[in-house]
């Protein structure tokens, strides 16, 4: 069974990912609404993959990634960023800051499993 958190401070957003992941039976899914509660739920869940929004108030995606980077346990868990600024410059900015890679908002229910399966290890 692989971990996966979707983190995102969009409710609708949210529940419509994590029943999309959810579809996939391989995939144990949890979710957070903001960046302190997804450093909490990698703390305590050790999820294999991050699903990170970088536009949240508070602390945003980018900040959240530091902070696990700073940590040696979570430096190597594989973060991917979802966002809807999709200018090729702007992914490589996050794909930079240490994401394995961006995805575009608004994503496809339909195939969001399987592009994430594709940035496990």
């Amino acid at each position: 069974m692989t971990r996966v958190l979707y983190v995102d401070d969009e409710p609708d957003l949210r529940e419509v990912a994590v029943f999309a992941l959810s579809l996939d039976r391989e995939l144990e899914v949890r979710s957070a609404a903001s960046g302190a509660e997804a450093l909490s739920i990698v703390e305590e869940w050790r999820p294999d993959l991050v699903l990170l929004d970088v536009m949240m108030p508070g602390m945003d995606g980018p900040s959240t990634l530091s902070l696990l980077r700073k940590e040696t346990r979570h430096a190597d868990l594989p973060v991917v960023f979802i966002t809807a600024r999709v200018q090729p410059k702007d992914k490589e900015d996050l794909v930079r800051l240490g994401a394995r890679a961006v995805i575009d908002k608004p994503f496809d229910p339909a195939t969001l499993a399987q592009i994430v399966r594709s940035y496990m290890d």
